[in-house]
């Protein structure tokens, strides 16, 4: 029963899989051909974001594609070895489209440098950008920029894996107690996908300047946060059932670290400068760190939700807990 049981949601995680792998796997292809055929890719027809989200896709849909083989062979250690093995994979993928990949504008530019200037604007504004933010974005190319792509990529990569893993091991043991772990990090790593989704089309709508548009402050917060809860969700999961420093305290600390390696990676990108949500104090940064109070009760808020999801989570058992556990 179980077999079949796992048979089923094997095929489904699959289905599902390739559904939202389709369209970045599809840009990955279009450009490989336009390279192959032209040596270069028009920048009218460069479909946005192809890195970092088609290297992703495949590392993704391979690992998924493989999960009965690691969970055969490699049983409790499954997670480890594809978690290792699907950030090799991505990279390894990720290096050949920055480097091998030429767009055709004035000349034939490298796909990451092409990409650079894509971070600091909104896609559908790019010819009639104002210049502020960009300039200093331009000020001197430096693959240090990229530090976000990469945190961002493994975050999601490792929270799809672990959830699909997770759920699919779940289903072979019968041991569930990480199940109400890996919904909430099904449910994070969903929400945050669909965030930077919708940051590949819009940017979250800024302009070019250094100050942003209170539209784009409260999605650039949010997305910051979500980032750090489903990155501190991917650790929490396997830490239910520990002490409270293991369980609680170690996902908030890593939710609210992943969140400050954000905001290193937006300075770096905007060399030593951040976006800005506002004017005042609240908003204008702290001498000697940049960052703004705004931005340190971001961070703070990211490991505060976190904890807070597993403290209820780990909240001690009572019997009648235990008897509906049963049923």
């Amino acid at each position: 029963m179980k077999n079949k049981k796992f048979t089923v949601y094997y095929i489904c995680a699959l289905i599902g899989t390739a559904a939202v792998c389709a369209y970045p796997i599809y840009m990955a292809i279009k450009v490989l051909a336009e390279t192959a055929r032209n040596g270069a890719v028009p920048a009218e027809e460069y479909p946005k974001y192809v890195i970092p989200y088609s290297p992703i896709s495949i590392a993704v849909l391979l690992f998924v594609i493989l999960m009965p083989f690691f969970l055969r062979f490699a049983k409790k250690r499954a997670a480890l070895y594809v978690s290792a093995l699907s950030l090799v994979t991505f990279w390894f993928t990720e290096r050949i489209f920055e480097t091998k990949i030429l767009v055709q504008t004035v000349e034939k530019i490298p796909l990451e440098g092409w990409q650079l200037g894509l971070c600091a604007v909104n896609p559908e504004r790019y010819e009639t950008r104002t210049w502020e933010a960009v300039d200093i974005l331009l000020g001197g190319y430096s693959p240090t920029f990229k530090i976000h792509f990469y945190i961002i990529s493994a975050v999601l990569i490792l929270s799809v894996l672990n959830a699909v893993y997770g759920f699919g091991r779940m289903i072979k043991t019968g041991d569930k107690s990480r199940r109400t772990a890996l919904i909430l990090q099904t449910v994070s790593a969903g929400l945050f996908l669909g965030l930077c989704i919708w940051a590949c089309f819009t940017a979250f709508y800024r302009g070019g300047e250094l100050n942003v548009s209170p539209v784009s402050a409260l999605l650039m917060g949010v997305f910051f946060t979500v980032f750090g809860v489903t990155a501190g969700t991917f650790a929490g999961s396997f830490t239910v059932g520990k002490k409270q420093g293991l369980s609680v305290w170690l996902p908030a600390g890593i939710a609210s670290l992943f969140a400050l390696a954000m905001y290193a990676g937006e300075l770096m990108l905007l060399h030593g400068n951040l976006y800005r949500f506002g004017t005042g104090f609240l908003f204008d940064g702290l001498p000697g760190i940049v960052l703004a109070p705004v931005d340190i009760l971001i961070i703070i808020l990211a490991g505060a939700v976190t904890a807070l999801i597993f403290r209820l989570i780990n909240k001690p058992k009572t019997q009648k807990d235990e008897w509906r556990s049963t049923l």
